[in-house]
């Protein structure tokens, strides 16, 4: 039996490498590995999916679709994952190094 093939959504896939010089989800998993948290690539898209979960629900929350099928949706969408990138980016950048603590 053949593996299922990937699913291209309506807007596209989404990715973390595109255009802005990010890394792939097996770029991601090899470097944590090497520092000691032992991931494969599925794992990384896993747990950034999850990230991006956490971030949808306030939002689909404050708009009245907070539904867990909604949620997901969006999370996956490669255009609120491209508005997350450019908020957080933007954030980061008004902030000095200081300032941050991660």
């Amino acid at each position: 039996m053949a593996m299922p093939k990937g699913h291209k959504s309506e807007q596209g896939y989404a990715t973390v490498s595109g255009d802005i010089d990010g890394m792939d989800y097996r770029s991601i998993a090899e470097e944590m590995s090497a520092s000691g948290h032992q991931m494969n690539h599925a794992t990384a898209r896993n747990v950034f999916l999850r990230a991006m979960q956490k971030l949808a629900t306030p939002i689909c929350e404050m708009y009245g679709c907070d539904d867990p099928d909604t949620i997901e949706k969006t999370a996956r969408d490669p255009r609120f994952q491209s508005g997350m990138f450019d908020l957080v980016s933007g954030i980061l950048s008004e902030t000095s190094d200081s300032e941050i603590d991660i």
